[in-house]
């Protein structure tokens, strides 16, 4: 790694696309890294800087305000050198801080692990890091600190954290491809550590590539609903053109890389562009931006699959049934709801199937008349076209709902699902419904939101079918109907 002489530049707050803060910060411990670094020859950006003091913010406990950090930013942008001096100063000013670097692939890891090898060469830090003694062996690099810390690095498709403990910080490089199982391997490295603190860097990831974590903890940032977390991220506008033909260009270049042109010049720029022959991979991972059509844990990471699975319910009276039509037009379902004796939803796919004008009409009409329930169905959604037979065949049992009944549908049943009050019935360990959830997508309507169809690219149905029936059987403006029925005896099919 190649030392830097600090440049000045706009600082982090003006710059950023998102700075989303943790609550309580009420100190920093970035004067102390600042002096460390500045006595082994690391000095920073001021962007740097500027993220380094939110990054050790802390609270009035003492600890780090941020347990979690998220940063998105684009290639070449310094954040490893950034990242890497404040974990060499950050180890020697804590006796005995085990930081773990992994990347997913063993090549990053490996080329990381050199870069911070070649700053523990400085005779700045011979007091502190015997240079004979790191550990160089694929798969065990390892930089041991004089005051019993260490760095180790790992790749994380090799497994190779498992059995690490009291890790204090965790670095994990390429957030992109940062899966589930691999974090659930991780985190446990950290329980027993004082004050510990999670890195999570990398840049947008790709449609194919297994981002939910980076992913949704973006969302969670982005909407509000995150805790102890940072999240900054680096982009170009959404308008900005993948080209480098203007000054415009080059401005959007700026706006995404807080290096350049002082650290990265326009020839590095320019050679990414040729190399980068997709304008999604150039989007990404030089101007940092993310895909509108991302897919996140659309309930929020671990949500929907914490929502209880049970079988064929026995005597549950059936409250209402949901149905929607894909996009395409080519799949329908139908999803009944029923109210549990514990104050829960319970939600059931009853059919789901390709070519709806084959049985749909006719499926609701007996379902409908074997339980006298409301019939629930989007008025502007591909469904609309099978409003005028229903209306025709089950009269006021049809609810056609409007654009702002839907948001509040998606409000209802999205609030539900998060405060643990869904129930799921199924045959198996995955339905319809479960894919459906797993390749949904939102979509902005105003300040609200709506399931995305056309974003989501896939059959989302069954979801959308949940949706409706869940306000069918919640909503004060179906009560007329399902109180004519409170005292009959129906039970879910």
């Amino acid at each position: 790694m190649t030392r830097q002489k600090p440049q000045t530049s706009r600082g982090l707050l003006e710059q950023a696309r998102y700075v989303v803060e943790p609550t309580g910060i009420v100190a920093t411990g970035y004067p102390a890294v600042e002096r460390t670094s500045k006595q082994i020859g690391i000095e920073y950006d001021d962007w740097q800087a500027d993220l380094n003091r939110y990054i050790l913010a802390k609270n009035k406990d003492g600890l780090y305000a941020a347990d979690t950090v998220v940063f998105s930013i684009c290639r070449q942008a310094g954040k490893t050198f950034n990242i890497g001096g404040l974990v060499f100063a950050d180890s020697i000013i804590n006796p005995g801080t085990t930081t773990i670097w992994t990347a997913h692939r063993f090549k990053v890891a490996r080329e990381t692990f050199n870069e911070l090898r070649s700053i523990a060469r400085s005779p700045l830090l011979e007091p502190h890091i015997d240079y004979d003694a790191i550990t160089t062996a694929a798969g065990n690099e390892t930089i041991p600190f004089r005051n019993g810390s260490r760095i180790v690095f790992a790749a994380r498709e090799r497994g190779a954290i498992r059995g690490f403990t009291k890790v204090r910080r965790l670095v994990l490089d390429e957030g992109q491809i940062l899966t589930a199982a691999a974090m659930s391997d991780l985190a446990p490295t950290m329980n027993q550590a004082e004050n510990p603190q999670i890195i999570i860097m990398g840049t947008p990831p790709k449609p194919s590539d297994p981002g939910e974590v980076f992913t949704e903890m973006r969302r969670e940032a982005l909407d509000g609903e995150s805790e102890n977390l940072l999240y900054v991220e680096f982009s170009a506008d959404e308008s900005a053109s993948t080209t480098l033909n203007s000054p415009a260009d080059w401005r959007q270049v700026a706006k995404a890389n807080p290096s350049f042109p002082h650290r990265t010049d326009k020839r590095a720029i320019q050679r990414l562009r040729k190399l980068l022959t997709d304008d999604g991979d150039y989007s990404r991972e030089v101007l940092g931006r993310w895909d509108s059509t991302q897919r996140v844990a659309v309930f929020g990471r671990g949500k929907w699959e914490a929502v209880p699975k049970v079988g064929r319910p026995k005597g549950l009276e059936l409250g209402a049934l949901g149905v929607a039509v894909s996009i395409d037009l080519e799949y329908a379902a139908i999803v009944g709801a029923a109210h549990t004796g514990d104050e829960e939803m319970l939600v059931r796919s009853l059919r789901h199937g390709p070519s709806p004008d084959d049985w749909l009409v006719e499926s609701l009409e007996e379902m409908q008349e074997q339980h006298g329930v409301p019939v629930v169905v989007d008025g502007k959604g591909p469904a609309a076209d099978f409003i005028p037979t229903l209306k025709d065949r089950l009269g006021d049992s049809v609810y056609v709902l409007t654009l702002s009944d839907v948001l509040d549908a998606c409000s209802m049943i999205y609030k539900a699902v998060r405060a643990g009050d869904v129930v799921h019935s199924t045959e198996g360990e995955m339905d319809e419904l479960d894919i459906a959830v797993r390749d949904a997508v939102k979509r902005d309507v105003g300040d609200r939101w709506a399931w995305g169809r056309r974003k989501s690219g896939l059959d989302i149905s069954p979801l959308e079918a949940a949706t409706l029936a869940v306000w069918g059987l919640t909503s004060e403006k179906a009560k007329p109907f399902t109180s004519a029925y409170a005292d009959t005896d129906l039970i879910i099919i």
